[in-house]
């Protein structure tokens, strides 16, 4: 079997949420620049335009939805539109986030759950839906859980994200322990957990020393660029066939870092 062949998605249909830039629009692209159709979500219709227009022009096959993550209950519609769409659901990537910087001492309660309710309980919500409707009845699936090195350690000195962070340690060991309960039904849950990088949410440490800052700390100071995360997710889409691979892709990705700071 040829490379090409091992990242062949060709039928198959990817929701990936948090779709309309940054890491998400990027991991939409490289699934569909493999075969894959795919339906990508955000909140602000705007921008997911400009993101299917550039899906498009690159001959991906793609669908739409303005979706809040945080509003739990309507995580079924979104999920009813995929499959009024494409019929079925073979990868899931829960990828939207979110965070804020404040001290321990001082972080405000709406910005705590603000923070836990888009990065881990939806992320939890999510999955169950897909789950239950789409991969438990056909005994496959593939989840994979954008995480953080920063749900791994403690923060930079100066880095004032406990939210994120504590939110990123859980959706690893989501990961860990989804992984090891849903093995039975051949659905592979897996976590990327990618260090620090230059986006839009990233734009928020720039009072802390942002993008050089963190290019200082790395060994060869330099942040990590966005082809280099689109090969990394094909990657752990192919070579984790284990159900029960996530602590194995959750460290195997910290070993790949360019800093110790958060995504």
């Amino acid at each position: 079997m040829g490379v090409k062949q091992l990242f062949e998605l060709t039928g198959k249909v990817a929701l990936i949420t948090g779709g309309s830039r940054g890491l998400g629009l990027q991991m939409a692209e490289a699934l569909g620049e493999m075969g894959a159709k795919v339906a990508i979500t955000a909140r602000k219709a705007d921008e997911l335009k400009e993101a299917e227009a550039h899906l498009r022009k690159k001959g991906i096959e793609v669908l739409t939805v303005t979706n809040d993550l945080s509003k739990f209950d309507r995580i079924p519609a979104m999920v009813d539109a995929v499959l009024a769409k494409f019929g079925t659901l073979d990868i899931l990537v829960n990828n939207a986030g979110a965070t804020w910087g404040a001290p321990a001492e001082d972080y405000p309660d709406e910005a705590w759950n603000k923070v836990m309710d888009l990065n881990i309980n939806a992320m939890f919500f999510l999955s169950r839906e897909v789950g239950k409707r789409c991969f438990i009845p056909k005994k496959a699936g593939k989840i994979i859980n954008i995480a953080s090195v920063a749900g791994l350690s403690g923060s930079p000195q100066g880095m004032y994200t406990v939210a994120y962070n504590t939110s990123k340690g859980a959706a690893v060991n989501f990961t860990r322990t989804l992984a090891s309960e849903w093995g039975r039904y051949n659905i592979n849950v897996n976590a990327i957990c990618p260090g620090f990088f230059p986006s839009k949410m990233s734009q928020g440490s720039d009072g802390h020393g942002g993008v050089p800052r963190f290019r200082g700390l790395a060994p060869r100071h330099r942040a990590v660029h966005r082809r280099r995360w689109r090969r990394l997710h094909l990657e752990i889409r192919r070579r984790f066939p284990c159900p029960t691979s996530a602590p194995c892709a959750s460290t195997r990705m910290r070993k790949t870092r360019t800093s110790p700071a958060c995504c």
